[in-house]
């Protein structure tokens, strides 16, 4: 008999919180197009465009910086529902700021502007605050409750709900489209981002907290009977892989204070410092690929591929828009049933070859037939007019690019973190790293409308190089990860072995089977 509530539904249920940074990307990357925002809003474009766009990531930059805090003291559980309430009173925070525009109420700061633009970039920082702290410990809260066998899938999950979310907001604005002579054709699509976030605060409250902070807090009844709960059918607290597990976690929180060490001067000190710029650093190359940018101005790149500018068509733009994020949703499927076989490093290395030759052959196009564009005030300067093929070779190219890196590098940065650190570091370090994806992309997402207005297809042949970049990186520091168990990860990162063997499957001693090989025999 299978439970309802098990380690598959509940990793499943509260990936909800990628779900919420999908509707994001997709609340803006398609509204730019539609002309009534334009027109609401003063025809941004270039570092206005930037600005709004990447308020999100700022107010995300801090949340993930606040998550260590609140994940160590609340719980995992409990701080991803504070983020929740963060993410409804920022996109109740923009609907406000509407209304009020619209019917000329005084309110705050509306007072100075008829636009409502400072209003909008305060909301999307403040729902930017529960991406930055869901996006850290949501895949903490995955990692820490999953087996070690099928934890990169379960934690994939977070990356799955992220193109379900751009689709879904996706298929929202394709309806509103029709409302373009009101200010309900963007209004619309904001109020419904509050339902997932209302649905994942209230599901949590069923769920349990994750046995290895349970562990930290001294909580040792409870942590076996979470383990018994998330790893049998019928919850056997005497089962050999539940008392191998918790025997695992005790002893490593044993040694942890044994040797007295402090989280902080730990975090930067000599064995995990290089863990640390590690994470980091898969997290900037993640951004710096330039995929991320491709989902948040698809409309831009695919307007400036496709549209004909005398005869603009954004609601068919829209709907290519819409093959972008399906194609990204579906291609993470295989990484959930398989990322445990072929592991993170691989997926990484092939996942920058990949993104590299998509964005050179994106940027080539552009370069070869591209000119400059005949109307003034538009968000590209540079477009292909008269070459249909060239257009439709660079919007199969972006969907290419979306599905290489939804197989590789989009669900990787999710899953390596929360993996790689000891127990007493992990969620200041996952915070830091998240900080860094945010932090890098605030800084794309700010310039790269006027970098599409300024140095054009130049663009595309940077973030193609960035690829590169990754790939060589990649190659001489990440070590494979597939299949151990969190508290193995030391044995990992220190064993001394050069770090291109973990491609061809160095073997560690094994010590959790063997720990539920001496509780078999035991029973």
């Amino acid at each position: 008999m299978v439970r309802l509530l098990n380690v598959y539904t509940i990793s499943s249920f509260v990936a909800l919180g990628g779900l919420l940074y999908g509707f994001e990307i997709a609340s803006m990357s398609d509204i730019m197009g539609f002309s009534r925002y334009r027109a609401f809003y003063g025809n941004p474009l270039g570092i206005h465009q930037g600005v709004i766009t990447s308020a999100i990531s700022a107010g995300s930059f801090f949340g993930a910086l606040s998550s260590s805090v609140l994940g160590d003291r609340l719980s995992r559980k409990i701080a991803i529902q504070l983020g929740t309430v963060l993410w409804c009173i920022g996109s109740m925070w923009a609907l406000l700021t509407l209304f009020a525009s619209s019917h000329r109420l005084i309110i705050c700061s509306l007072q100075a502007t008829s636009t409502g633009v400072p209003m909008l970039i305060i909301g999307r920082i403040i729902a930017g605050l529960c991406i930055g702290i869901t996006s850290a410990l949501v895949p903490i809260y995955q990692a820490e409750i999953s087996p070690r066998k099928i934890r990169g899938g379960l934690v994939s999950v977070q990356q799955f709900a992220i193109g379900l979310g751009l689709v879904l907001q996706l298929f929202i604005q394709y309806g509103a489209s029709y409302l373009q002579r009101t200010t309900y054709v963007f209004r619309l699509p904001w109020a419904v981002q509050t339902a997932p976030a209302i649905l994942l605060f209230t599901g949590l409250f069923c769920f349990p907290r994750t046995p290895r902070w349970l562990a930290r807090q001294d909580r040792w009844d409870e942590v076996l009977q979470v383990l018994a709960f998330l790893r049998t059918p019928d919850c056997d607290i005497n089962h050999p892989l539940v008392l191998a597990e918790y025997k695992e976690i005790e002893e490593q929180i044993r040694f942890e204070r044994e040797q007295e060490l402090n989280s902080y001067r730990e975090l930067f000190g000599p064995k995990t410092r290089k863990r640390l710029f590690l994470g980091m650093a898969i997290q900037a190359w993640s951004q710096l690929g330039g995929l991320i940018q491709l989902l948040y101005y698809i409309v831009f790149i695919l307007r400036a591929a496709n549209e004909d500018p005398n005869n603009p068509n954004p609601r068919r733009t829209l709907v290519y828009a819409s093959f972008t994020y399906i194609i990204f949703t579906v291609a993470t499927i295989p990484t959930i049933l398989w990322t445990d076989q072929w592991g993170r490093r691989s997926s990484l290395l092939i996942g920058a070859l990949f993104g590299a030759f998509w964005m050179y052959l994106i940027g080539g196009l552009f370069a070869r037939f591209g000119q400059p564009n005949p109307l003034k005030d538009q968000a590209n300067t540079w477009v292909i007019i008269g070459h249909p093929a060239a257009g439709r070779t660079i919007q199969a190219s972006c969907y290419l690019a979306a599905a290489s890196f939804a197989m590789s590098w989009g669900p990787i940065e999710w899953i390596y973190p929360p993996e790689i650190y000891p127990l007493r570091i992990r969620a200041k370090a996952v915070s830091l790293t998240t900080a860094t994806n945010w932090g890098v992309n605030y800084l794309l997402a700010l310039a790269v409308p006027s970098l599409l207005r300024t140095i054009q297809w130049r663009l595309f042949i940077i973030f193609g190089s960035f690829n590169i970049g990754a790939f060589i990186y990649a190659f001489f520091r990440v070590r494979e990860t597939k299949q151990r168990t969190l508290e193995e990860m030391d044995e990992v990162f220190e064993h001394g072995e050069p770090v291109w063997r973990s491609f061809t499957g160095v073997r560690y001693t094994g010590r959790f089977d063997a720990l539920v090989q001496e509780f078999e025999r035991i029973a």
